[in-house]
């Protein structure tokens, strides 16, 4: 078996393992999935060529070929480009990375993105693992390794990628207010393995330098503590709207009811008092990365 430049795995018969399939839940993803394959098939039709003839010239199987026309594969951008050469498009259909770049990452995730990317102020308690926006994709990875029922390995990959596109918000202008608080025992379990474990430590500490995030910790010999309900969230938007959840109530979905907020945000306030200082939780994260 060998890997294109896709990423996608081949079989020695040349036809391509099931990889990025469509959510068929995910009405609009496959719409958009539906009209990019439409378009490739066009031109490659109009080009006289054939399928397997498509798929030998971009260095892929047949199969694949029929899978991203017929709307049952998302194309990665790879892909995209070796077809708009292949065919003479003239960027044409290279163009159409865009509009498949979001839809590649499963809806529940666009959604958050998109609320992430639109907030001015994120407020976040983490109990089990270390926060998403603050994961290493190898953190990440490890992580969805170990989900049970097992992710297939292209899934877990499609979730890694998601969870590291996320992280652009750091790098956004203007910068939102980033704040975390993260319990001590997930920066001691050395999830991934120590050194997995260890680049973690090392990602929250170049993290806690920008100016717009605080990472706090919560000691685990801490008497009282107003998170034991689970992990939480709120986002905070321009327009003066918000958007919280917290594990376990308002049946663990999103909400934006004031009274709801009003619950989550008390909550999220006094576990940030309860925690330690930004400048305290710093050098706590250094005293467990020299213990390594």
């Amino acid at each position: 078996m060998s890997v294109v430049g896709d990423g996608t795995e081949r079989g020695e018969a040349g036809v391509d393992e099931p990889g990025w399939e469509v959510d068929p839940d995910d009405e609009s993803g496959a719409a958009v999935v539906a009209t990019v394959g439409r378009q490739i098939k066009a031109w490659r039709e109009a080009a006289g060529m054939r399928a397997g003839e498509l798929g030998t010239l971009m260095g892929y199987g047949e199969d694949l070929i029929y899978k991203v026309e017929g709307g049952h594969r998302i194309p990665r951008p790879e892909f995209m480009d070796g077809a708009d050469v292949a065919l003479g498009a003239g960027g044409k259909l290279a163009a159409m990375k865009a509009d498949i770049a979001e839809v590649r990452y499963p809806k529940k995730i666009r959604e958050l993105a998109k609320m992430e990317a639109a907030a001015v102020e994120l407020s976040a308690y983490g109990s089990h693992n270390i926060h998403g926006l603050l994961q290493t994709e190898e953190y990440a990875r490890a992580l969805f390794g170990m989900r049970r029922p097992a992710y297939s390995q292209d899934e877990v990959e499609r979730l890694v990628a998601a969870r590291v596109a996320r992280q652009s918000i750091f790098s956004r202008s203007p910068a939102p207010e980033l704040s975390f608080v993260q319990e001590e025992v997930t920066l001691r379990r050395h999830l991934g393995g120590r050194m997995v474990w260890r680049r973690q430590l090392e990602r929250l500490l170049e993290v806690s330098e920008l100016r717009h995030v605080e990472i706090r910790l919560m000691p685990t010999s801490r008497d009282e503590h107003a998170g034991m309900g689970g992990e939480m969230q709120v986002l905070k938007f321009k327009d003066g709207s918000a958007v919280g959840r917290s594990e376990g109530d308002f049946g663990s979905r999103p909400v934006s009811d004031p009274k709801y907020l009003r619950i989550i945000e008390l909550r999220c306030g006094i576990i940030r008092a309860q925690a330690l200082n930004p400048g305290e939780s710093r050098a706590f994260i250094e005293q467990v990365l020299g213990e390594t």
